[in-house]
C-alpha cells in the first residue's frame, strides 16, 4: 500500500458518502502530523480564472474546487518549473503553488502552456490525525500521483481513469453504481 505523502493521490471509495468528496481524486500536497491538505483533481469550478482574476486576458482557463476550505483563495499545481518560480515539487514532475503575479504575467504573455497547469478555488483540509482515521474506515485508496491524471482535461473521467490504473482488482470498482441498492 502506498503511504501518505505529498505526491500521492487519494481516489475516494465508490461508496464515500460525503457529497464534498463522492467519486473524486485528491492530489496530496502536504501530510503532516498537524494536518493534511490538498486538491480535489476533478470538480470544474461554474468560473474561469479571467472571471476571478480580471489580470488575467486570456479567456476559458478552467477552475477546480479543490476543496470545501477558504473557497475564497487560488491555488495551482503545474508542471513548468522553468517559468513558475517559487513552487515545490511535490512528486516528480508536479509542482504545488509559485509566485502568482508572474504567473499571471506568463499567461498573458502566451508563455505558459495551460494543459500543464491547474487552478483550484478552495482547499482539502484534513486536521491532525483526521486524515489518517479516514484511511482506517477505507474512505481512500491511495496510489502515488502520475502527471497524465493530475493535468487530465476531461474531469469527469479522472476518478474512473486513477481506478483503472491502479490494476483490475481496483479497475472494476470504476463501474460501481454510487447506491449499490439501486442496482
Amino acid at each position: 500500500m502506498t503511504a501518505l505523502a505529498p505526491g500521492v493521490l487519494l481516489i475516494a471509495d465508490p461508496f464515500l458518502k460525503d457529497p464534498n468528496f463522492s467519486r473524486t481524486v485528491v492530489l496530496l500536497c502536504e501530510h503532516q502530523e498537524k494536518g493534511s491538505f490538498g486538491f480535489v483533481l476533478n470538480k470544474l469550478f461554474d468560473q474561469h480564472l479571467d472571471e476571478l482574476i480580471p489580470e488575467v486576458v486570456i479567456t476559458k482557463i478552467p477552475i477546480y474546487v479543490g476543496g470545501p476550505v477558504q473557497m475564497d483563495t487560488i491555488h495551482f499545481v503545474h508542471q513548468q518549473p522553468e517559468v513558475i518560480t517559487g513552487g515545490l515539487e511535490i512528486s516528480p514532475g508536479v509542482y504545488w503553488g509559485g509566485h502568482f503575479d508572474s504567473v499571471v504575467a506568463n499567461i498573458n504573455q502566451g508563455k505558459i502552456d495551460l494543459d500543464k497547469i491547474k487552478f483550484f478555488i478552495g482547499y482539502s483540509g484534513w486536521s491532525s490525525g483526521q486524515l489518517d482515521e479516514e484511511m482506517k474506515e477505507k474512505s481512500w485508496i491511495v496510489t502515488p500521483a502520475l502527471p497524465t491524471l493530475v493535468f487530465a482535461q476531461d474531469e469527469q473521467q479522472i476518478w474512473q481513469n486513477a481506478l483503472k490504473n491502479m490494476g483490475s482488482n481496483f479497475a472494476m470498482m470504476a463501474n460501481f453504481p454510487i447506491d449499490p441498492s439501486l442496482n
